[in-house]
């Protein structure tokens, strides 16, 4: 039986880490000199209540590898023998090194153990590796073997597209993610500037003048760039207006042929840390520049799998 597990950066709903039993381990955060366990030991609507009255900005830290080691043993001790755990980018977190870490101990108190252990470093932020995460779960409850899973994901991490924009710019600037002056004139013209995930960092691509105007740039690029194969789902993040979401929700069933289910999901407490209030986020599969794949074979034969298990699960319905 295969077990997946994350870090709490994906920033899945609850019900959707009961629906597929996922294992979360949580990233710590630092707030006035208390440490709290994401989505825990503070909730994400506290934190936004609270965020703009701290007197010094909350730090976050990666998960201990013996939160992974834990979930591990426990995973083992239900009966599963392969285990994936998909964590957020290497390049902007400790966590896939905990995670290492972890298997590692793992092996080292179990030596003759035959249970299987990946951890992959998804290359994605928040809901870009939540959304690889519902995938795998998804192709695991389907019967996908365990290689197929680990293959699968490396061949098509770097294709799961970002999409971030924000309304409170501070929390950029104390980032490193915008300079004191493009901040500045930002405040001044309303400009919000709108980031993706580029060699597993963020990076601004984008700035508009207002929230109609990200809004429609979200839903031209996403018209322009998504892979409808794989793409039966898409996330919408939010920190706190579920409205903007919404908004942006409405606009992609109106002004685009997407059909499948569009999912609103809050930002966690270690995300927000970094993005601030009003932020806005879209995930979803984009194609490969000219529709040029790694492995053409490869991948028209994950195709053909991928059709005939939803031929068999509309018989089963």
């Amino acid at each position: 039986m295969i077990k997946i597990i994350a870090d709490s950066t994906c920033d899945l709903s609850p019900n959707i880490i009961k629906k597929y039993d996922i294992g979360i381990a949580p990233l710590t955060i630092n707030i006035n000199g208390k440490v709290y366990r994401d989505k825990i030991d503070i909730s994400a609507d506290k934190f936004y209540r609270i965020i703009e009255e701290l007197e010094n900005e909350p730090t976050t830290s990666m998960p201990n590898p013996s939160e992974f080691l834990r979930i591990i043993n426990e995973a083992v001790e239900e009966g599963h023998d392969e285990i994936l755990c998909i964590c957020m980018s290497s390049s902007t977190s400790g966590s896939y090194q905990s995670a290492e870490l972890a298997k590692t101990y793992f092996y080292e108190e179990n030596e003759k153990s035959e249970v299987k252990i990946e951890v992959i470093d998804s290359k994605c932020m928040s809901h870009g590796s939540g959304w690889l995460i519902m995938k795998a779960a998804i192709y695991r409850d389907r019967g996908a073997s365990f290689d197929r899973l680990v293959n699968w994901i490396e061949i098509h991490k770097k294709q799961v597209k970002h999409f971030l924009t924000v309304d409170d710019l501070d929390h950029l600037i104390k980032s490193g993610r915008l300079t004191n002056a493009s901040a500045f004139v930002g405040k001044i013209l309303r400009i919000k500037p709108i980031m993706t995930m580029k060699k597993g960092k963020g990076a601004i691509v984008a700035k508009e003048r207002g929230r109609k105007k990200v809004l429609s740039f979200l839903v031209k690029e996403f018209n322009k760039r998504i892979d409808m194969r794989y793409s039966n789902f898409i996330i919408l993040g939010y920190t706190s207006d579920i409205k903007y979401a919404e908004n942006l929700k409405e606009r992609i069933k109106r002004d685009s042929e997407f059909t499948g289910e569009i999912l609103i999901m809050q930002m966690g407490v270690a995300v927000g840390t970094h993005v601030g209030l009003g932020a806005v986020s879209m995930f979803y599969m984009e194609k490969k520049k000219g529709q040029v794949f790694d492995n053409l074979l490869v991948n028209r034969m994950h195709d053909f799998v991928d059709k005939t298990n939803d031929f068999i699960d509309k018989i089963k319905k």
